[in-house]
């Protein structure tokens, strides 16, 4: 899953700033940026999505690099259309990341039917501090459950992504061939969102704040013991600026309690935004 989200973040119109992938449920805190296909060639929509998937026959004419027929042109254009759409979609993106192990895991099981419980669930972040809260409650949740000590221990997080990288990119996409969900990946890798203090994939593509601010955001956000969790970083642990040697200072809270809040709205009858 954690691989899944760096490979399709790289073919989507999609920055992802956080995520959690735990035993049974993740969470993903992503922005869209549909303004960043405007320009992209009608070739590099088509070349994205056939990474994805084998596509009609003009399609696979056309990867191939095969002559096409006289009625190939017209119909690679609509495609093109409807593949910039979806490449722009978050509803697109969270089906090409569900889907895959929904299939593996009913073959796995000798089954069939849904394998996810539901479908996904989203909540747009309208402020700085909507967006910080829910960032600190993603990379805090294998903390919140007692898996992990401290989020820079946390595995497949965002949080310890961004402190310690491990993400193999070549091993990533040989995996993903190999189970038949990648068709081949032959685009710039993406990587996370960036922060105000690191350089930017794209323009306009930077967190409002700080790393060393966020950082520190999580770590006091993480010692706050939370009614009805079993974690929180233990009194002893010394400050996270202090455990990877990183300099600074800044506190920012209000993401203990970011999940019961969505579900109170939704309980309102609030409509959902993604």
């Amino acid at each position: 899953m954690e691989d899944r989200i760096r490979l399709l973040a790289s073919l989507f119109a999609v920055e992802v700033a956080a995520y959690a992938v735990m035993s049974n449920h993740y969470h993903i805190v992503v922005k869209l940026v549909p303004e960043q296909l405007q320009a992209v060639s009608e070739s590099e929509i088509l070349q994205r999505w056939s990474c994805l998937y084998k596509g009609s026959p003009a399609l696979q004419r056309y990867t191939n690099g095969q002559q096409l027929a006289e009625h190939d042109a017209a119909e690679l254009t609509e495609l093109a259309a409807d593949y910039r759409n979806r490449l722009r979609s978050l509803s697109w993106f969270m089906k090409c990341l569900n889907e895959p192990i929904a299939r593996r895991a009913n073959q796995e099981d000798n089954c069939t039917g849904h394998f996810w419980e539901g479908r996904y669930k989203s909540q747009a972040l309208l402020s700085e501090a909507a967006l910080l809260s829910c960032m600190a409650y993603v990379d805090l949740n294998p903390v919140r459950a007692g898996m992990a000590a401290t989020p820079e221990t946390s595995e497949h997080t965002s949080i310890k992504e961004r402190v310690k990288p491990t993400f193999d990119q070549g091993a990533a996409v040989g995996a993903q061939l190999e189970e038949g969900a990648l068709r081949r990946f032959d685009v710039p890798l993406r990587p996370l969102l960036a922060f105000n203090d690191q350089p930017a994939f794209a323009a306009g593509g930077n967190l409002p704040f700080a790393f060393v601010d966020y950082l520190e955001l999580v770590d006091a956000t993480g010692r706050v013991a939370r009614q009805g969790k079993r974690g929180a970083i233990a009194p002893i642990q010394p400050p996270i600026l202090q455990r990877l040697g990183i300099e600074g200072l800044v506190w920012l809270a209000q993401a203990t309690d970011f999940e019961a809040q969505f579900r109170r709205r939704q309980n309102l009858g609030r409509p959902r935004a993604a």
